[in-house]
């Protein structure tokens, strides 16, 4: 059986990036390409591509837009009656017939399982965060004023203890860097009170319901943030969802108030590259093939939790259960 890593190497998958030449190119982002099939409509491509302390990494991470767009998939579903969304097809097979017939086999292939046909939407230019639990930088923060976001909290909190309720911080949307925390005064300036009221409620909504579902999963959703839109004058949810690249998975087995937490996410990566003598800047050093292969695996481990089966791609694969 070959290593995840001997699969990013060999191509399978997918490697940086998936181009799709039958259709208009408009942007990437760190892992996703967005391409337009009409005015109505756009297909979202989830890359195999990690990035870390903002510099996107040479290696690819096997599985990992699959498991994102799956992920995103099973939430999607699970919250249609909460709130609509932008998802219209995340299968190929299930693609109509207008685009599938556009798309090479070859294209179709190297989407397959990683790519979200969506409604188009204004999107609101803000990140919707939710907190349940003290990490990152509400840490930082609680630390430095006893507060995260204009919310004061109580005296004596532990790194990663539990808030008394979750939280919605929201911030500000970077196209480089870091998002920036902001205060829920300062987006209802920008967007006005009533919206920020409803994008406010509606995602402690759906991060209370995440969080109740994933603790019987044996997930701890430490912290998330969701993206909205507005299509035809709705607030409809958008992008990726409760994903560990959206959020903070710790394992609820292992869960310790009082110290930074194991995590489902890339911070095994962030953990590897502090060890390194790297300034943090592009160009990001070269993963190790066993550093590719523990990523993959904590991946493809959200995934079989919070679905409760493996990832079918990756059963089918010569990298995994081949």
């Amino acid at each position: 059986m070959s290593s995840f890593a001997d699969d990013a190497k060999a191509g399978k998958g997918d490697d940086i990036s998936v181009q799709i030449p039958e259709l208009k190119f408009l942007r990437s982002g760190k892992v996703r390409d967005i391409y337009e099939v009409d005015e109505d409509r756009l297909l979202i491509v989830a890359s195999d591509r990690i990035s870390a302390f903002d510099c996107i990494l040479p290696n690819a991470i096997p599985f990992k837009g699959q498991v994102l767009t799956q992920i995103s998939k099973f939430w999607f579903s699970r919250f249609k009656d909460l709130v609509r969304n932008h998802l219209i097809s995340a299968s190929v097979d299930d693609f109509p017939a207008d685009l599938s017939g556009r798309l090479s086999q070859s294209s179709l292939k190297k989407i397959e399982g990683r790519s979200m046909l969506v409604h188009r939407a204004e999107v609101i230019p803000f990140e919707c965060v939710v907190r349940g639990y003290l990490a990152g930088s509400g840490w930082k923060e609680y630390r430095e004023t006893g507060a995260i976001c204009g919310h004061r909290l109580p005296q004596g909190l532990l790194e990663s203890s539990s808030l008394p309720q979750p939280i919605f911080t929201p911030a500000t949307k970077a196209e480089e860097g870091h998002d920036i925390n902001v205060s829920i005064d300062f987006m209802a300036q920008k967007i006005g009170q009533d919206l920020t009221g409803k994008l406010e409620a509606v995602s402690l909504s759906l991060y209370r319901e995440a969080a109740a579902y994933a603790e019987t999963r044996g997930i701890i959703i430490c912290d998330t943030k969701f993206e909205f839109g507005i299509r035809d004058g709705d607030i409809i949810l958008v992008d990726e969802v409760l994903t560990p690249d959206s959020s903070r998975f710790w394992p609820k087995d292992l869960y310790q108030p009082g110290r930074s937490q194991p995590s489902f996410d890339k911070q095994f990566v962030r953990d590897y590259l502090e060890t390194l003598d790297w300034d943090k800047q592009p160009p990001a050093p070269l993963l190790p093939g066993n550093i590719v292969d523990a990523t993959s695996a904590k991946y493809l481990e959200a995934y079989r939790l919070l679905a409760g089966q493996e990832l079918p791609f990756a059963l089918n694969s010569d990298g995994l259960g081949g």
